[in-house]
């Protein structure tokens, strides 16, 4: 139905737009439109250095191109005094890939330039949209030919798999881009039983190296499989598969009607202080097709207009990288559309829309590589162990690849493969085969390893371990849950908490291996990686009065892949309805003191008795003198997932339906729960503020303030009738000024400075979106 609806709204436009196309039969073509071609993917990539001499130039286009377009008039290749490089122009329609292959070896140590013509008589597509400006990029060669075969470094399914779903897809993804004029259905084969070659086609989506098969029907059910990619598959210089690459899976009894599922963003939604040259990214529940995942599916807009950028698709991860830097200080809306399929042909069952501000600065802060696994001059190392890098931030999963993360014997460089998990940071390195015993091995970050504003690492992080006598195939346990079996009670916008005996592989901490439901009906929301703790974080608010099962499937894993040695089952029932108001959810901020976007700074004998982080800033100043009783985190996962609570809970407070109205001065009134709204500045000055809770516990109150914050010195914050400055909400729309002396109750969010002025007192914590948070003599006890 959807398709003919599409095809109606095509027909329409058809009408409307007179560069519109006929077929050969004389009808219009379906999916006419006028949004001008762009260049995706491309390789070599802009600024990249020694570059095969023998190497093509590969780019992939955000949609078909009309080939007569495409020649060596519009896409030419330039040599030092911009003389031409003689070559040949080719087009592959299935892919959408165009190559330029020299007719002869480049000079070594050389920088070329690559052009694509735009505007009036330049590259177009079906419906005569032209490139709306030229594209040029240039790359510098090394001193050698390319002359190492490609290889097949992953396949879906995997081999010897079994339960595929009858309606499922077989890819073959490879260690570098291929030339995909070699990536047909004579080099890349699905058998079944006999024999037999299935019917399919096949396409390649050169973001991610991956060729693609699709059955022209559905697989048998309980049949057995070989797939088959030949040695006549063949990277851009030239160089073939060493062998044929063969694999054999088994069907299950039934297709894959799943739909799949955006689990995390980055940005978050609703982030502010977004880098402009930030580039997005959206992790799936589980593999997508990815010749689905291009500009159409994956867009991002500010207002009505369209910003153009390159899709590209990696593991579970889709990539989009803005052409231009993004507006300053603008509103802009990401959307994963339902052209976005699983390797089933699923489509996400709605769009995913999110939305994000910029900063007014671009981000020039390189990441870091905060912790490995296995540490530095770690020894007793399981003999199967994955090896993981964690960054300080979020990276561009492009540049996480056996060129940036290698393990070294010696010299000797060690196979294997590696993934990135978006949502924890992290990178795997997962060897081939198992490393040798009482062996020391180097692992290797390099300066090439980049986050998505293009910052590389400063220097090459190297760190090495040592490998125990034995194979590692103790299971890891689930040691806790949050709620605990069987308890009551637990509010209805709880997260749900897993820890595990160990450090897990994030790749198999997943919406799959990690559930929730309700008798039979399961629980949607997404799941979340950090330490040794899974989080499930529901979509809606459980029901009141319910009893819940949480379940850790034996696919979660930890780095050797031993999986949790049976399913992990436990239930919890949620309490009754909180009488009033919820408290603003903090979950993943808890534990917190202070929390900055900028600084955190400290004059004199300061206290913190809490944690501390900053994100993403970095300057944490005056401690010593200053204590902090607590962990910092700076720029690491906890601490940026911290600040994306925090940005969440500062919209959900100043989203609540607006209270009891308060303006000036409020010293020396006595409040009970409920939210009070300014529609300007507010103070506490003239005498002190009681909040009486009257007897409730869970009294909640929030102040909504549109502007500053002040507290004069001396005054106080008095809590009354079992009221908790846990449940007390300062929601500021700009900064927060504690006078001298004065006592604070309760947890401010601030959209700008937090000041807390000599001797003043804060029980609670002070939490800043985008500035700083500064502390004089002061005391800050996180409640």
């Amino acid at each position: 139905m959807r398709r003919a609806l599409l095809t109606a709204c095509f027909l329409l436009m058809v009408v409307l737009t007179p560069g519109c196309k006929k077929d050969d039969a004389g009808g219009f073509l379906a999916d006419c439109d006028v949004t001008p071609p762009l260049a995706g993917a491309i390789s070599p990539t802009c600024g990249a250095t020694q570059v095969a001499i023998n190497q093509a130039v590969n780019i992939t286009f955000s949609e078909s191109i009309e080939p007569s377009s495409l020649t060596a008039d519009s896409f030419w290749l330039m040599g030092p005094g911009e003389v031409p490089v003689p070559g040949t122009v080719v087009y592959s329609g299935s892919t959408n890939i165009a190559s330029f292959t020299p007719t002869n070896n480049l000079a070594p140590f050389t920088t070329y330039t690559y052009t694509l013509q735009g505007g009036q008589g330049g590259i177009e597509d079906l419906f005569t949209n032209v490139l709306a400006n030229n594209f040029t990029c240039s790359f510098t060669t090394g001193g050698v030919p390319d002359n190492t075969p490609p290889t097949v470094t992953a396949t879906v399914p995997l081999n010897n798999a079994t339960g595929v779903s009858l309606n499922s897809i077989v890819t073959a993804t490879f260690s570098e881009a291929m030339d995909p004029l070699t990536i047909s259905s004579s080099t890349f084969l699905v058998r079944g039983p006999g024999g037999a070659v299935v019917p399919g086609s096949i396409t390649y989506a050169g973001s991610s190296f991956t060729a693609v098969f699709t059955p022209t029907g559905n697989l048998a059910p309980s049949t057995t499989y070989t797939a088959t990619v030949t040695s006549g598959s063949k990277d851009l210089s030239g160089n073939a598969l060493a062998a044929d690459y063969v694999w054999s899976f088994a069907t299950g009894a039934a297709q894959d009607l799943t739909a799949p599922r955006v689990i995390a963003t980055d940005p978050l939604d609703n982030a502010v202080g977004v880098a402009l040259d930030k580039t997005l990214t959206a992790t799936f529940g589980e593999m997508m097709d990815p010749t689905t995942i291009t500009s159409y599916s994956f867009t991002l807009r500010q207002g009505g207009t369209t910003i153009p950028g390159t899709v590209t698709y990696s593991g579970t991860v889709a990539t989009f990288n803005p052409t231009v830097d993004l507006l300053p200080n603008t509103v802009y809306t990401a959307r994963v559309t339902t052209d976005a399929e699983d390797l089933a042909g699923n489509a996400l069952a709605e769009n995913h829309v999110w939305v994000f501000t910029t900063l007014a600065i671009l981000d020039l802060t390189a990441p870091r590589v905060l912790s490995t696994d296995p540490a530095n001059n770690a020894t007793g190392v399981a003999i199967n162990k994955s090896v993981t890098a964690t960054f300080s931030e979020a990276m561009d999963p492009l540049t996480i690849n056996t060129s940036t993360f290698t393990v070294h014997n010696g010299s000797a460089s060690i196979s294997g493969t590696v993934t990135y998990a978006g949502p924890t940071f992290a990178a795997i390195f997962n060897p081939t085969s198992d490393f040798a015993p009482n062996t020391t091995y180097t692992g290797r970050i390099t300066t090439g390893a980049k986050d998505p504003a293009g910052n590389g690492i400063a220097a090459d992080y190297v760190w090495t371990f040592t490998t125990a006598a034995a194979l590692d195939s103790t299971a890891p346990t689930v040691v806790s849950t949050d709620p605990a079996n069987l308890e009551t009670g637990v509010i209805l916008n709880k997260s749900v908490n897993a820890t595990f005996s160990e450090a897990m592989n994030p790749t198999t901490i997943s919406s799959s291996t990690f559930t929730l439901s309700q008798g039979l009906n399961s629980i949607a929301g997404s799941v979340s990686y950090l330490g040794t703790t899974a989080t499930f974080n529901p979509t809606a608010d459980f029901l009141a009065n319910t009893t819940y099962t949480g379940r850790i499937t034996t696919g979660a894993k930890d780095p050797a892949g031993n999986g949790i040695a049976a399913d992990y089952v436990w239930t919890f029932t949620t309490g009754s309805p909180v009488v009033g108001i919820l408290p603003v959810n903090l979950t993943c901020a808890e534990g917190f003191a202070t929390l900055a976007g900028s600084t955190i700074t400290s004059t004199g004998p300061t206290i913190v008795n809490g944690d501390v982080g900053l994100s993403p800033g970095s300057a944490l100043v005056g401690f010593p003198p200053g204590i902090i009783n607590g962990v910092v985190h700076v720029n690491d996962p906890i601490a940026n997932n911290a600040k994306g609570c925090l940005t969440a809970a500062f919209n959900d407070a100043a989203g609540r339906a607006p209270g009891a109205s308060v303006a000036g001065n409020i010293g020396g009134l006595t409040l009970t729960p409920g939210v009070y709204t300014s529609n300007s500045t507010l103070a506490i000055s003239g005498g002190n503020l009681t909040l009486d809770a009257q007897g409730d516990a869970n009294g909640v109150f929030i102040f909504q303030i549109a502007s500053a914050f002040t507290m004069t010195s001396g005054r106080q914050v008095i809590l009354a009738g079992g009221a908790q400055a846990k449940n007390v909400f300062w929601q500021v729309g700009s900064s927060a000024t504690i006078g001298t002396t004065a006592i604070m109750m309760g947890i401010i969010l601030a959209d700008q400075s937090i000041t807390l002025e000599t001797g003043a007192t804060l029980n609670g914590s002070a939490l800043t979106r985008i500035a700083a948070v500064s502390l004089d003599s002061s005391t800050v006890t996180a409640q």
